[in-house]
């Protein structure tokens, strides 16, 4: 895999952008746009001759993707100097209909469009950056790499939710997972740490970040992951809730009046770290939980105590498990977490050594006789489009 890819993550209210070198994953450049729309925009740019930063109104994506291409000419690097062979994009929805990333023309754009209902808040930001690279840059290929594409290889029993037949068929009700370009990154690495073949690997990964998902990954495919229809589903994130008993809707709008729409925006924006204790940053509340704040302590044990729950359950799934690896802003730099999570696991064959979880932020965490390996690895999701994007294009 050779070349540069330029990797766009267009949100509702910001752009995300990356050059990034296919092979060794080093990027020449990366920035950010956010608050899209807003009086006072904030652009960032990080080039070979340090950061760029400017404050002005950008009215909208295109004017955002027009200041990072002005941003790579003034500051660096040349977008004309190097070898760029295609243009990836991170689309957060590719429901039940791509398997894997794919060549973007008017009919994938059409196909996305219709996968918004799935993904309200996201895909349509994705296709507004589709749009505009594709206008402003209509000589290069550009991919799409879905978050949801690694765990479409979830088998029917793992995907399917015990409810009506027809929920799935009319309104494509299941299971389809995210973070997928995510754990499809850091399954890799962890087979090329431990100098396996990713299918001679069996492997749970947790990413731990704002958003939080964990993820059975059975010689290379993933067989079961935490998240659902919905980035909601599973583990306690920073705003989001994780698993609860769906009755909770029908129940607030009874005694609370709360509607559909109030009770999710709740669970999405309001529950987590931050309806335990007020903070979706875990690292403030690691800081009140040292300080002797008792609901910080108790989030933190609600916190680690569901990530235990499924780290016992995709062992289970997978029957051997290999490796535990954690990655994300939390997996990667919270030692209390990783140490927590594993507690009182021994009897799996899992044995972290305290002295390099206390010390490493990356890297092999366990004993040297434990029979599972505990790795600490940084993901690398703009790495992992670049290469898509490349073997897409090269193929």
């Amino acid at each position: 895999m050779t070349g540069h890819v330029l990797v766009i993550n267009a949100g509702s209210s910001s752009l995300k952008y990356s050059l990034v070198d296919a092979a060794s994953g080093e990027a020449a450049a990366t920035g950010l746009v956010e608050r899209i729309g807003e009086d006072q925009s904030h652009h960032v740019h990080h080039g070979p001759d340090g950061d760029f930063d400017d404050d002005q109104a950008v009215p909208n994506h295109e004017a955002a993707l027009e200041a990072a291409v002005r941003a790579f000419e003034t500051h660096g690097p040349a977008l004309g100097d190097l070898d760029i062979v295609a243009v990836g994009h991170r689309v957060v929805h590719g429901g039940s209909k791509f398997a894997a990333p794919a060549l973007i023309d008017d009919a994938l754009v059409a196909e996305v469009t219709d996968l918004v209902p799935l993904a309200p808040l996201h895909n349509p930001a994705n296709l507004e950056g589709i749009k505009v690279a594709r206008r402003l840059l209509p000589d290069l290929p550009h991919v799409a790499v879905f978050d949801t594409a690694f765990h479409q290889t979830l088998p029917p029993y793992a995907y399917t939710y015990a409810v009506p037949s027809e929920w799935l068929d009319e309104y494509g009700i299941r299971r389809y997972g995210f973070h997928g370009t995510s754990h499809a990154f850091v399954a890799g690495e962890a087979a090329r740490l431990l100098d396996r073949e990713p299918d001679d690997l069996n492997v749970i990964v947790l990413h731990l970040g704002n958003g939080c998902s964990a993820a059975a990954v059975r010689r290379g495919q993933s067989v079961d992951t935490s998240m659902g229809l919905t980035p909601l589903e599973g583990l306690v994130m920073g705003t989001r809730s994780g698993d609860l008993d769906p009755a909770i809707h029908g129940h607030l709008a009874r005694v609370a009046g709360r509607s559909a729409e109030e009770t999710d925006q709740a669970l999405n924006s309001e529950s987590g770290l931050k309806g335990l204790t007020g903070a979706n940053d875990f690292r403030e509340v690691s800081r009140r939980r040292a300080a002797g704040d008792e609901r910080a302590q108790l989030a933190f044990d609600i916190y680690c105590y569901r990530l235990k729950k499924y780290i016992g359950a995709y062992y289970a799934v997978l029957g051997t498990v290999d490796a535990i690896v954690f990655t994300a802003g939390v997996g990667q730099h919270s030692a209390e977490v990783r140490a927590a999570a594993l507690d009182g696991l021994e009897g799996l064959g899992i044995r972290l050594d305290p002295e390099r979880n206390a010390q490493r932020a990356d890297g092999v965490v366990s004993t040297a006789d434990s029979k599972v390996a505990v790795l600490v690895i940084p993901t690398n999701e703009e790495w992992e489009i670049a290469r898509q994007a490349v073997e897409v294009t090269q193929d």
